[in-house]
């Protein structure tokens, strides 16, 4: 069985295609700046890259040239449409109906639709994505992968915000938590690398890019997660706040007479180590500034990430009493040693070390960094979304 895996962005659509036999990638892409100027498809096989620079005016444009990629003469790597078995979807917000990936009909697509106004800036994209391939790939079953669906075995505790109970009961405010597929993943994954078994497991798995989540798994299953109704609460990110007091958002527009979409924009787009550092939001900047260059305010902005981090690794092993593993993953968590060994440093009374030698080594490869006298494995595990959700597309499809 083939599985096309598909990640609609705003203006950007990622994708891969696996032969699930021996869950290989045949060819993996990225399509850009879809419906603005400049639009290009980059299409990866075998490392080699071809580029395709054309004009995309929307998704529907950007998955037809995705297929002709990969049945091209000279670069597919498919003779027709027909070998395409199903048709994975990232969605990011499922709501509180879905704990599992499904398949996609008309319910489906309603219930994601009804969580757009949950998921603004996510949702809108993943419909179109799927109205996309529903249109080109009509006879082709199409799977959702949610990223909530991990957290939907959160306890009522932990996902109940201190409101009042109405506005959850009529409203569905509460924490969803995101970043589910990637968690999910790991904490199987690190389980199998130190010969655990996930369901008598304890770990904490540190999803760290421009946005970052930390999520807390017992026994294979998410009992809380830094993110929230959104995925603005929790860490220090990039560009997102994450936690702050909720008063400052009335501040902001009551004496400081921030618009509502100012203040959005504000804690979205201008907060975290942009906000903080004032340069950039990419943490190789950041760090570049605050190592070598000795910028304080991008010291500033490390010391706030780190800061942030620890405290959720200390509420979770507390949650959890005890903790058997740390996993870093993620662009930040698999490749940033630095990164790493300031969030681990003065965890030792947990029992959390590690050796800074296989640490510096770890770079995007499955890695144990604990130091020998650790009592909590520290790991590296890349993460591979994608695979989750054609493991998933192929089970579903399967069972039809």
């Amino acid at each position: 069985m083939k599985v096309l895996v598909v990640n609609c962005g705003s203006s950007s659509l990622k994708y891969q295609l696996m032969d699930m036999k021996d869950e290989r990638v045949l060819a993996k892409g990225l399509v850009e700046r879809i419906g603005i100027e400049g639009s290009i498809l980059t299409h990866k096989v075998n490392g080699e890259k071809f580029i395709v620079e054309t004009p995309m005016d929307d998704h529907k444009e950007a998955i037809k040239l995705v297929l002709d990629a990969l049945i091209d003469d000279s670069h597919g790597v498919i003779k027709d449409m027909s070998e395409i078995s199903a048709v994975g979807h990232r969605v990011v917000h499922g709501g509180e109906k879905y704990a599992n990936s499904v398949l996609i009909d008309d319910e489906v697509m309603k219930s994601i639709e009804d969580c757009i106004s949950i998921a603004p800036l996510h949702n809108p994209p993943n419909i179109i994505g799927i109205n996309a391939c529903k249109e080109l790939m009509p006879s082709t079953p199409m799977v959702a992968v949610f990223d909530t669906a991990f957290h939907q075995t959160l306890p009522d505790y932990a996902f109940t915000y201190p409101l009042p109970y109405d506005l959850y009961e009529e409203h569905k405010i509460r924490k969803y938590g995101f970043h589910g597929t990637s968690h999910k993943y790991v904490t199987k994954a690190s389980a199998e690398f130190i010969n655990a078994d996930v369901n008598n497991y304890k770990v904490i798995t540190c999803h760290l890019g421009n946005g970052a989540s930390i999520c807390a798994v017992k026994d294979g299953r998410s009992i809380d997660t830094s993110m929230g109704f959104t995925p603005l609460e929790g860490v220090a990110m990039g560009t997102r706040s994450g936690n702050i007091d909720p008063a400052i958002v009335t501040y902001l527009i009551k004496e400081m007479k921030y618009s509502i979409e100012e203040v959005d924009h504000l804690l979205n787009k201008q907060s975290g180590l942009l906000g903080i550092y004032g340069v950039s939001s990419d943490m190789r900047d950041v760090k570049k500034a605050a190592y070598e260059n000795n910028e304080n305010r991008a010291k500033l902005a490390l010391n706030v990430f780190h800061y942030k981090i620890k405290q959720y690794i200390g509420s979770y092993t507390a949650v959890m009493n005890g903790v058997d593993a740390i996993v870093f993953t993620g662009g930040i968590g698999e490749n940033s040693p630095e990164n790493r060994e300031a969030i681990c440093e003065n965890l030792d009374y947990l029992g959390i070390k590690i050796n800074k030698a296989k640490n510096i080594n770890a770079i995007g490869v499955n890695t144990d960094i604990s130091a020998d006298d650790s009592k909590v494995k520290v790991l590296v595990i890349p993460t591979d979304e994608e695979l989750m959700i054609a493991r998933d597309t192929k089970d579903i499809v399967s069972n039809i």
